[in-house]
Formats: structure tokens, sequence, C-alpha cells
């Protein structure tokens, strides 16, 4: 069955929109087959975001690493649920209004387990439902959360592994980190020559610390996830090369990675980070791949925290290698 969203309002009835309850939140509710969802409302703000038109985001360096793809916050009031299945049992397509909204009143209001939605409740605490990181919405991960919306008392935590938490926060801000293309800089420029090294390092105002804050409104939770640049990995496309250092691995060092080539720096000087091809690239340009690496921790409201697996983001770019010509006389 399609997935339908909606938002139900304490007053009854719902709307495609995004507009604010009965209690000043927004509950936009979202329904897949038998089961009621909402549309998460954590909120992101970005710190120290990186001076490019190219920005990605992290892959983890563990490849075993896997945060929750959803989870359960609080989501609906008494009012609300009451509204949202009456509304439910208004959809006329097939009759499935009706055999759905039997399903819900069953749960929601005949005692099974709940009572008449709730609603001598109204204002001490809500319903949780399943909530999906949007970005992660078509893997099998996203289906874990398969539970009917259930009841939370304001100020208690759930039982439930899921529900949502500052660590939960934190990874789901890792997953909003902006950061920039790792487009090096090289010495020389455009096109370099065989058996010459090549400088490499990165523009240090486009690489810097930056963090997203991951706040869930009305329960005090925040948590914010910072990643600093760590070090960077040069793979030259051929194995005609050598890198400098021979593991390619450019640590970041005083505020940067690599340096910039001086001027008067003769064409044979070894670089602290660079690469030197053995060989020329002919009719194709080598496809350099820079890999930054940042390092990731995470703090929040309740003085949890602690360190996140390293993230990476690479980028690709054309080396135009030459033969170096000699001129008889």
């Amino acid at each position: 069955m399609a997935l339908i969203p909606w938002t139900a309002h304490a007053g009854g009835g719902v709307t495609g929109g995004g507009n604010n309850v009965g209690d000043g939140q927004s509950a936009k509710g979202t329904r897949q087959g038998r089961n009621l969802g909402v549309e998460t409302r954590i909120q992101t703000t970005v710190k120290g975001s990186p001076r490019s038109t190219k920005i990605g985001t992290l892959s983890p360096a563990d490849s075993d690493w896997d945060p929750p793809a959803c989870w359960y916050e609080p989501a609906y009031s008494p009012k609300e649920i009451e509204a949202t299945v009456k509304a439910i049992r208004k959809i006329g397509f097939l009759g499935i209004g009706e055999v759905v909204g039997g399903v819900f009143d069953s749960y929601f209001k005949e005692g099974k387990p709940y009572k008449d939605y709730n609603l001598d409740k109204q204002g001490e605490g809500k319903f949780w439902a399943a909530a999906v990181d949007e970005k992660r919405k078509d893997e099998p991960e996203a289906k874990a959360c398969d539970k009917l919306p259930f009841w939370v008392p304001d100020g208690q935590t759930p039982r439930e592994p899921l529900a949502v938490s500052p660590e939960i926060l934190a990874e789901y801000a890792y997953g909003q980190l902006p950061v920039p293309d790792t487009e090096v800089e090289m010495a020389p420029q455009g096109e370099t020559k065989v058996n010459l090294p090549t400088w490499v390092w990165l523009d240090r105002a486009r690489f810097k610390t930056v963090s997203v804050t991951a706040s869930l409104p009305g329960t005090g939770l925040s948590a914010t996830t910072t990643a600093k640049p760590l070090s960077l990995k040069i793979e030259p496309g051929t194995a005609d090369a050598e890198t400098y250092p021979a593991s390619g691995e450019c640590s970041f060092e005083e505020g940067r990675i690599g340096n910039p080539r001086a001027k008067g720096t003769p064409a044979d000087t070894d670089p602290p980070c660079g690469v030197r091809y053995l060989r020329s690239s002919a009719d194709a340009p080598y496809k350099l791949r820079a890999t930054l690496t940042w390092q990731v921790t995470w703090t929040s409201t309740t003085g949890e925290g602690g360190k996140l697996p390293a993230g990476e983001f690479g980028t690709d770019q054309d080396v135009v290698v030459r033969e170096i010509q000699s001129v008889n006389r």
C-alpha cells in the first residue's frame, strides 16, 4: 500500500501540509499499510559550513557501522490520533478506509490496548511513532520500526531500543554533516612531467572543522556531531607512480595537509605530500583520487558523548602527465 502523508489537527480533520497542531508541535503523519508513522521533527543546525559549491556527506570508514535508519519519536496527542483515524475512515477507494480504520480503532479506541484514544490523558503524554531518515528510506533497515504508535507519559523514556535518544540524534547528525569535495591544489598546475614531483595540498580555508546539531523540539534532547579533517590519502590513478609519503597518507599538521611549493623551489625537490608519475598519461589523463578522512565525535545535552566512526569523502581529478622534451643541438 502506498505511503500517504497528512497532518492531523487537534480540532479534527487532516491536511496535506505541515501546519501546527493543537500543542504547537508539528505532527505530519504517514501511513504504510496498517501502520502509522510520522515525518521526523528533528531539526538541524550547521556550524562551520564549508566554503564550497560542491558539498557531500561522509561515508563511514567502518563498513560494519550501521546506525538506525528509523526510530520512534513523540508524534501524536490523543486528539491527533482520533482525528487521524477518522480521516482514514473517509478514504473511499476500494473500502480501504473502513478496513484500515477498523484496525486502528481496535488498537486505539476499543481497549486493545488503548481505550477511546487515551483522550482522558490529553496533555499528559504522546503516542510515539516510527520516523525514517529520509536519506535512507529505501534501505531495508528503514523498515525495522514496525510497531504501531505506543503511549509514553510526559517525562518518561520508553523501554524501546530504537526510541529517539541523544546517541540516535548524534548518528542522524552524522549523515547531515556537509563536507567540501576533496579537490586538492597541485603544483605544477594543469599538467606535470614524468619523474618530477607534483606537490599536493589542501586549501586551508575550505577544509575546517564542521558540526551539526540535531535537536527534537519539546523533548529537551539535543546532540552535536563534529567532524575534523584528519588525513589525506592519495591514489595516483596508475601503478606507474610513487607517492609522498610512500604510504600515500598525508597527515594534518599545523592546521593544514601538505604545503604549497614555494617560488624558487627546485623542480626535483620532494614534497611532504604529493606524487611522482613514472610514465606519461598519453591520450587519457590519470584519475588522481584524493580521499580525506574526518575524525568524528559527539556531545549532547545529557552529558553523553564520545567518538563515532571516522568518515571519508573523496574526489577524482584529471592529471595530465607529459614526457620531458629534450632539445639536441
